[in-house]
């Protein structure tokens, strides 16, 4: 799997969320891979960070599933994910950045869905 490219823009102390429907090419109806289908992410687990620039030693905010800020859809649709970042985190970013979204399957294989920048706007009202 590619990973898709979505720059993201984060409003300093404001709740973030963002809902993604992960798909893949319908190879079996389709051969030119035009046409697209859910990629079930039942048994997966997901992780993102967010780091100055991609070199960067240093995590500026880290995020996971089941608990850590990433959900994974438990019904129908199957190929959604919600990132949500508190107030209270986004209040504590000071940079933009960049960052990547993977998800693990059980065995241990890591996708990577997205990456993109990440444009911090900060905040006047405290």
């Amino acid at each position: 799997m590619i990973a898709g490219i979505y720059n993201i823009t984060i409003e300093q102390g404001s709740t973030f969320v963002r809902l993604i429907a992960i798909e893949q090419p319908d190879l079996d109806t389709d051969p030119t891979g035009a046409t697209f289908e859910p990629f079930l992410l039942t048994g997966y687990t997901a992780r993102m960070q967010i780091r100055r620039t991609v070199e960067s030693s240093t995590t500026m905010l880290s995020l996971t599933s089941p608990s850590g800020g990433i959900i994974i859809s438990p019904g129908t649709p199957e190929n959604e994910l919600s990132i949500t970042i508190s107030a209270a985190v986004t209040a504590t970013l000071t940079s933009s950045g960049v960052y990547d979204l993977e998800i693990v399957d059980a065995g241990g294989l890591v996708s990577k869905v997205l990456r993109g920048t990440v444009t911090l706007i900060p905040e006047v009202t405290r």
